[in-house]
């Protein structure tokens, strides 16, 4: 079948998945019998993003894999009360979760107590005919601790699964049974549902962990209406409409402030800690929380399109896009296991039959107990859950990574390419100089600059229009055109007017005045002779310095800007910032080529890091693309593979310490998976260790591997 590929695609949980590997086994089938390539199941989230016309297909496959995990649309979802406390979709109802596990810490310790009763007593026990009370006691406990586990075991052997940790449990308990090892089987089941119960409240705990970093999702919204407030949902709230925001109140939409004076506090959006000031006229986004003043907003995005909407879902998403190592352990886990099971069978049957005087009870015994450690889980959960907790701490620093495999990405970097204006710099232009010659004086030279610019959106076409002071009339400009990397050009009253670089000058055949002022010079040209020039500058951020050298310590071998300002402007900044090359000058096409020569030069992967509005091809183009400033770009976040919420370039190299601190601690519970399986399989192959040890390499290595991967979230 060919893989289909969409982006049609709508949000689904899958309420009641609890195990990584059948999460794993689900993926896989979907992928291939459905051809849904792009299909990846989101365990840390529980969730997946299909094509919602397969969704009927879909869940017949999870029938099979896991009954009892139902595929649930995310809207039905949130309405029907599972995840009141995160329509997310990142945990559900705490009340609901709490039940089943209340259910079996009372099975367990009903249990418990009469294994207890049956160790006690064991030889009264035994001495009842056909020891049929000690049977009796010691089958109880594992009905009531096991028979989930067997259920589920036989499900899967009807549909040829042998090898998940159900079956193997199962084999591994039944045959102590058969060979007289009642304590054992019992125990084994017993400190296997403990261990499987402390895991899935680590589990829950993490997936509620995540939820609280990202809980920015207002609840409901207070809108005006008809000279009324009404206190509805954010969804049902109209663009056009306004809302009022009181203070200590999350603002419910993306809007523009049309009443009131306040200070909001956007870290939960941007991860910057100084609330911002607003006044009317000022964009505030959905998900800040207003400070002490009262504030009417008027909404200018539906929610399913509000800032707080898009971060959610990206974090979400980014679940879907799975780092080499997980796609690795994956299919590793595939092999690892029936290959362990294997070799336990070789274990029970060969040295009985080659080994002069070897039992056949002893060498079974030291085979389910390779059974017992041959499950993969710690890995399979855990790696899973480390980077998905790395997603949710960068996106609690202000930092939306848009899958894990660019965190990968982001611990390989060997050089960073930097977008000058709007990156490294302000992007904020502020007239500086007027210089008039040829007759006219400065301010012919700002008036006409300011007409013939008043059409343009450009930084530097508002800082002119700002400089002029009133509002251009734009009735006395026609014949306008912009030309991309030069400037522009109109009639203004009737005469010709060219403003722009030097090399618009020479287009038209007009020589450029030299200045060695440091900043961006326009020229401006009136009736074909050279009016005069107008110097503009753009301030360098503060942490800039800061960022590059941040990038260096971390061991990025190489740093370049490009811009599309003067050459002598360029190497300015770049010396300033300790920038190793600058390529200046350059038109918007020209980026592309350039970066594909510096990324052919490096030896490691190249990260592209620019403002996000014109720079969408090079965003694209690079091993990570970085998109700053950009929360409110649509453009950016879809070009982009990490996005930073707010101005600062220090926040590159945050993101690329997240994601080194995540992949050591998904490496971490890599070694030590493997390690002490490793250790407790050898041991057990030739009698050294019991079942009770491979008890704990097998939960209990998982249950300090998802602990371990908790970490991540501290980022």
């Amino acid at each position: 079948m060919q893989p289909v590929r969409t982006h049609q695609t709508a949000k689904f949980t899958l309420q009641g998945l609890d195990c990584a590997s059948c999460a794993a086994k689900i993926e896989v089938a979907v992928q291939r019998e459905m051809g849904l390539s792009d299909a990846a199941i989101n365990f840390a989230a529980r969730t997946i993003f299909l094509p919602p016309q397969y969704a009927p297909k879909v869940q017949e496959i999870i029938d099979r894999i896991e009954p009892g995990v139902v595929l649930v649309a995310a809207e039905e979802d949130d309405g029907a009360g599972e995840d009141d406390d995160a329509s997310d979709g990142l945990s559900g109802d705490h009340d609901a979760e709490e039940a089943p596990h209340k259910t079996r810490v009372t099975e367990i310790a009903v249990a418990a107590s009469l294994m207890v009763l049956g160790l006690v007593f064991h030889t009264a026990l035994q001495r009842t005919p056909y020891a049929a009370g000690e049977y009796a006691v010691f089958l109880s406990a594992y009905w009531l601790v096991g028979r989930h586990v067997v259920a589920a075991a036989f499900r899967n052997f009807r549909h040829g699964n042998f090898f998940d940790e159900n079956a193997l449990m199962t084999v591994a308990t039944v045959g102590a049974f058969l060979i007289g090892e009642l304590p054992e089987a019992v125990g084994v089941m017993l400190f296997y549902s403990i261990g499987e119960e402390l895991q899935d409240r680590a589990v829950d705990r993490s997936r509620r962990s995540i939820k609280n970093l990202l809980d920015v999702r207002p609840e409901t919204a207070r809108v005006l209406r008809n000279g009324a407030e009404h206190t509805v949902a954010p969804e049902n709230v109209r663009v056009g409409e306004r809302v009022l925001v009181r203070p200590g109140e999350k603002v419910p939409l993306d809007g523009t402030v049309a009443g009131g004076t306040s200070f909001v506090d956007t870290s939960a959006l941007t991860g910057e800690s100084v609330p911002r000031r607003v006044v009317p006229g000022d964009t505030v986004l959905a998900g800040s929380v207003n400070g002490q003043g009262l504030l009417t907003v008027t909404v200018a995005k539906p929610f399913a399109e509000s800032s707080v909407s898009r971060i959610l879902e990206l974090v979400e998403r980014a679940g879907a896009r799975k780092a080499r190592t997980e796609r690795f352990i994956t299919q590793f886990s595939r092999y690892y296991t029936p290959a362990v099971a294997a070799i336990a069978l070789g274990v029970a049957l060969l040295p009985p039959l080659l080994l002069p005087g070897a039992q056949l009870s002893e060498w079974v015994y030291r085979a389910l107990v390779l059974l017992v450690i041959s499950c993969p889980c710690a890995l399979v959960l855990s790696i899973p859950l480390g980077y998905f907790g790395g997603i949710g701490g960068a996106a609690r620093s202000g930092i939306l990574v848009k899958g894990a495999n660019f965190l990968d990405v982001l611990t390989q970097l060997d050089t960073v390419v930097f977008d000058k204006t709007g990156t490294l710099t302000q992007g904020v232009f502020r007239v500086q100089q007027i210089a008039a010659v040829n007759g006219f004086s400065q301010d012919e030279v700002l008036e006409y600059a300011a007409l013939a610019e008043s059409f343009s959106n450009h930084p530097i076409a508002a800082s002119i229009v700002d400089a002029y002071g009133k509002e251009p009339n734009r009735s006395r400009v026609d014949r306008y055109e912009e030309i991309p990397g030069q400037g522009v050009v109109a009639h203004v009253d009737g005469r010709p007017v060219a403003l722009g670089n030097a090399r618009l000058l020479r287009r038209f055949g007009i020589a450029d005045v030299q200045t060695e002022r440091t900043g961006t010079v326009v020229h401006v040209a009136i009736d074909g002779r050279l009016a005069g020039t107008i110097t503009i500058a753009d301030e360098v951020k503060a942490d800039a310095a800061q960022a590059v050298g941040s990038l260096r310590r971390l061991g990025v071998r190489r740093t370049v800007m490009l811009t599309g300002d003067r050459a002598e402007v360029a190497r300015s900044v770049a010396t300033d910032l300790a920038i190793d090359e600058v390529y200046a000058e350059l038109l918007p096409e020209d980026k592309v080529e350039i970066f594909e020569r510096i990324a052919a030069k490096g030896n490691g992967r190249v990260a592209f890091v620019g403002d996000g509005i014109n720079d969408a091809p090079v965003l694209t183009r690079a091993d990570v693309g970085i998109a700053m400033g950009a929360l409110g770009s649509d453009a950016a976040i879809e070009a982009a593979d990490v996005v930073i919420m707010d101005d600062a370039p220090t926040k590159v190299a945050r993101a690329v310490e997240i994601a080194r601190r995540t992949r050591s601690i998904v490496w971490q519970n890599i070694a030590l998976a493997l390690a002490v399986k490793g250790i407790v399989l050898a041991l057990g192959a030739f009698g050294l260790t019991h079942m009770w040890q491979a008890v704990f390499a097998d939960v209990g290595v998982a249950l300090l591997a998802v602990m371990n991967a908790t970490r991540a979230l501290r980022a």
